[in-house]
């Protein structure tokens, strides 16, 4: 799914006009009236207190088409303007004027915090104050408005996007945003809707078809896209029935100190689970019965060091390597490391001690190939790329690091995104269950796996990133978020797999019972 910006929208809205020949105050209608059928639907007429809250821009103007359809639908509605400013958007006057014709309780017009109506916990509050066009920070008495939502513990209900919040920027203070239990979107969700600082404004959120020109739709090119199981299906390559374990690549992944057996073990389980034809592990002298005796589908290449890895030899040629799971940063490690790079032509994807090698050697980034596949946490990315102000200065010293070096980024996390050059993929997978040991070892040898097989690194990120999530998504729910582990996902992996084809189930409607 496309995630459009700011301005993609505003273009979208007037190339909707133009195309279809319908004013702007007709597509605010439109809008304001799916907003209205989502809720009607579910609300079946319910008499509970609605409290529709409006700015004075279009999306006040939403809001005032919501509240004149729930008037006329008999439903028990307050309708308030924020009256924070002397300017006021064309369509909004005209909804104005609209709503005073169905119904002779006008609008309230708010202007300070003793205006504020009172609220209880079983009310709907319906906020259309500012949409996606908020570029300064609000007055001081707009957020006490927003305080004054959050304090009475109604459901909150934001059109577009929570109010407060940018599209584009952070935010400056939490309590001058609208905290919403759920946001209906216009064409598309809101990047800031996944964003570790920002997700917390909107519990749920569902996008609403206001019918935007198909052919912008389809064709514009957005930064941001969200990647759920229709966007990751069409880059699936089948088996056929007379293939071999050559033709799916033979995976190397490198790693491993003393202690540190275990997430090597890990990475290569997860490269053959997901695909790879062969999977060779490199680790050091202690790691050599462990691996045997607990992964006998891998073989295993030694150092000659007992406890470290310090020199990187092996007489095979890998499809791919996966580098760093536990493999510390010794001074020979970072030699070994320095070596392999200037002779290395596979692909790579480095992960955990691999990325904070690079941090302390930053040298050494020129020496990956290109589209190199780089999975760090939030401290080995802050160590890579330097502290960061908030989510949105991340995601651009992010982009220009990509760029700069020509490498791909995964940024876990919630929402973990993908980041090459100026694209960001969202992923929507995953849960609180991968908050444990190993489950950052285990997306590398996904990964890795899926580039053994021929995926392209960056189609393998993102595929790796949602089957992983998917398959931690099955795993907990056999297991719970509290008691799911790394070894867990890789034994699911096959079911994120099979699930990428399954049909969601069909609900039947009720059978009525006639007579014999």
């Amino acid at each position: 799914m496309k995630v459009f910006s700011k301005e993609q929208i505003y273009e979208g809205d007037a190339l909707t006009s133009e195309k279809q020949k319908i004013s702007s105050t007709d597509l605010m209608e439109r809008a304001g009236s799916q907003i209205f059928n989502w809720l009607h639907a579910r609300m079946q007429g319910a008499q509970v207190p609605i409290h529709v809250f409006c700015g004075i821009g279009n999306n006040g103007g939403d809001g005032l088409v919501i509240a004149r359809h729930l008037i006329t639908h008999g439903y028990n509605v307050n309708t308030y303007v924020i009256n924070c400013s002397d300017k006021r958007s064309k369509d909004f006057l005209i909804n104005y004027d609209r709503i005073k014709n169905v119904t002779k309780k006008w609008p309230t017009l708010l202007s300070c915090a003793e205006e504020f109506p009172e609220m209880h916990p079983d009310d709907i509050i319906v906020d259309a104050v500012f949409g996606i066009g908020l570029n300064r920070p609000i007055d001081e008495w707009v957020k006490k408005l927003f305080m004054h939502f959050r304090a009475s513990k109604a459901f909150t209900l934001s059109i577009d996007m929570p109010s407060g919040l940018y599209p584009d920027k952070a935010i400056d203070d939490e309590d001058a945003v609208v905290w919403a239990g759920f946001t209906l979107s216009f064409a598309s969700p809101k990047l800031v809707f996944f964003l570790p600082e920002t997700a917390k404004y909107t519990i749920q959120w569902e996008v609403i078809d206001i019918g935007l020109d198909q052919e912008f739709l389809f064709t514009t090119e957005t930064e941001v896209e969200l990647i759920g199981k229709h966007e990751v299906l069409p880059n699936y390559i089948p088996r056929e029935k007379f293939s071999h374990k050559g033709q799916f690549g033979h995976a190397l992944i490198i790693g491993g100190s003393y202690g540190k057996i275990g997430a090597v073990t890990l990475t290569s389980r997860a490269t053959l689970s997901a695909g790879a034809g062969l999977v060779s592990a490199f680790v050091p002298k202690c790691g050599y019965h462990a691996l045997q005796a607990s992964f006998p589908e891998a073989m295993v290449i030694t150092d000659t060091d007992e406890e470290k890895i310090t020199s990187i030899k092996f007489d095979i040629e890998p499809t791919v390597v996966g580098f760093g799971i536990g493999v510390g940063t010794d001074a020979k490690t970072i030699t070994a490391f320095t070596s392999f790079l200037k002779k290395n032509k596979a692909p790579l994807v480095i992960d955990a001690d691999g990325v904070n090698i690079l941090s302390k050697k930053k040298n050494l980034l020129k020496l990956l190939p290109q589209a190199t596949v780089l999975t760090p946490h939030p401290k080995e990315l802050e160590r890579l790329i330097g502290v960061w102000e908030n989510d949105f200065d991340k995601l651009n010293k992010i982009k220009v690091f990509s760029k700069k070096y020509n490498v791909i980024i995964v940024v876990k996390g919630a929402n973990s995104i993908t980041v090459s050059e100026d694209k960001l993929y969202v992923n929507t997978t995953g849960n609180p269950g991968l908050s444990t040991a190993g489950s950052g070892d285990v997306l590398t040898g996904v990964i890795t796996g899926l580039i053994s097989q021929g995926y392209s690194p960056l189609v393998a990120a993102i595929f790796g990133v949602y089957l992983h999530g998917r398959s931690a998504d099955i795993a907990v729910e056999d297991f719970g978020y509290q008691s799911l582990i790394a070894s867990h996902v890789i034994d699911y992996i096959g079911e994120a797999y099979l699930d990428l084809f399954k049909q969601p189930e069909q609900v039947q409607p009720p059978q009525e019972n006639g007579n014999e």
